[in-house]
């Protein structure tokens, strides 16, 4: 699904290790349906060249402001004004400068200027440079004037060192760009996330689970993320990579989530549950491994586990409580018994099954709130993330002007 298609982003690209990165963006852009306009700062074009990216986006990458041929066919101006969006990244220490002083020396600072689109700027330089003073102020003022800034992340730098100072990966760059439309709308909100399924042993090589992957619960700590809130993720069993910039915390057992989640919350908080909870855990694991038996069957004695949704509404600590009901059948009917007997904020009602729900990049689901039904169409879950975190912005800001401006599908009172 090309869920970028008819989309036009500008491409900001600047001199640092971290350039090698972008022809997997631009490739990555481009599959899924972008025009992508490149534009090089002239140290950008000692890391990768011009004719690479201009191959990866069938455009003609733009590297210097005072080009003729260029400013004929399409001027800075009216570059600027082609876009949807624009990335800068990798986003080193001195463009973050020229962009926070407003310095146009080259084309991208210039086009920086004159930009009346969204700016996402993508951090990348040595641990040392991004903790300087100097980088926070500018980065400060950036955020301060509308720019979302995505990253940097944490680990090992190509100089060696350690620390804050690497840009973030292609795939984070591209989900931030799905979630941009949520850019601050949870800014000092702590959201306390559920992922992925639990597991309850049986004995030491065998368990009870389910098959969720945990990707709604990601793709919702990604979105949380880009609204700026602090979040934390506490995920069961997950092949999946973490997002990043945010707090993650494994486990593995019903259990052991309802002790992680109780210990995260906090007065006013946020909480969604979208990790597929085992119902049911052994009353008695075996310490050593089940033997095949004489008898042609084997009784597991089982135990209710605990309801972690239920205990964080009846907490009182989280001021918006969103729960997920995964259904092979009745779907509204049972999702708005578990909305009211759990006594929940909202509840987001999806269908499961044979490829299906589970482990798919793209979903559709309803959500239903004591008064109101949302339908969300079929799409990517990073984007459908983001309109489940724009439907919690609406609720705790109780804006009826928001909820028209960010509701994309329509309600019924149903």
């Amino acid at each position: 699904m090309q869920d970028f298609k008819n989309k036009r982003i500008l491409l900001g690209v600047c001199g640092g290790i971290a350039a090698y990165k972008i022809t997997q963006l631009v490739r990555e852009l481009t599959q899924l349906g972008a025009e992508v306009q490149v534009v090089m700062t002239a140290s950008a074009e000692a890391f990768v060249t011009p004719m690479t990216l201009q191959a990866l986006s069938g455009r003609t990458v733009r590297t210097a402001l005072f080009d003729e041929a260029a400013e004929q066919a399409m001027g800075h101006i009216e570059l600027a004004r082609w876009a949807d969006y624009c990335v800068i990244a990798p986003a080193t220490a001195n463009t973050i400068a020229k962009l926070a002083h407003g310095i146009a020396d080259d084309l991208l600072s210039t086009l920086a200027l004159v930009l009346k689109i969204p700016l996402m700027i993508c951090p990348a330089m040595n641990q040392s440079m991004w903790h300087h003073p100097a980088t926070h102020a500018n980065i400060k003022t950036l955020r301060d004037r509308g720019a979302l800034i995505i990253g940097p992340g944490d680990g090992i730098q190509a100089c060696g060192d350690e620390g804050l100072g690497r840009m973030f990966e292609v795939h984070s760059i591209i989900n931030a760009l799905r979630l941009q439309r949520v850019h601050g709308l949870l800014t000092g909100q702590r959201v306390v996330i559920t992922a992925g399924p639990t597991r309850e042993a049986i004995d030491p090589v065998r368990y009870l689970s389910n098959n969720s992957s945990g990707k709604m619960g990601y793709a919702l700590a990604e979105a949380a993320r880009v609204a700026g809130a602090e979040v934390i993720l506490i995920t069961g069993p997950s092949a999946l990579k973490p997002p990043e910039g945010v707090l993650l915390k494994r486990v593995k057992t019903a259990s052991e989530m309802l002790q992680s989640v109780m210990d995260a919350l906090e007065p006013g908080c946020v909480f969604i549950g979208a990790a597929a909870v085992s119902d049911y855990a052994i009353e008695a694991p075996s310490e050593t491994k089940i033997k095949k038996q004489v008898s042609d069957k084997l009784v597991l004695e089982l135990k209710q586990n605990p309801d972690i949704l239920a205990a964080v509404a009846l907490s009182n600590q989280a001021r918006f409580v969103m729960g997920f009901a995964a259904e092979t059948d009745n779907l509204i009917t049972h999702a708005r018994e578990k909305l009211i007997k759990k006594k929940l904020d909202c509840i987001v009602a999806n269908w499961v099954g044979e490829g299906v729900g589970f482990d798919v990049d793209h979903h559709e689901v309803t959500v239903l709130t004591h008064t109101q039904k949302h339908t969300l169409s079929k799409k990517h879950k990073v984007r459908l993330a983001g309109e489940l975190v724009a439907i919690i912005a609406v609720s705790l800001q109780n804006s009826s002007n928001l909820i028209a401006e960010l509701t994309y599908e329509p309600s019924d009172s149903s």
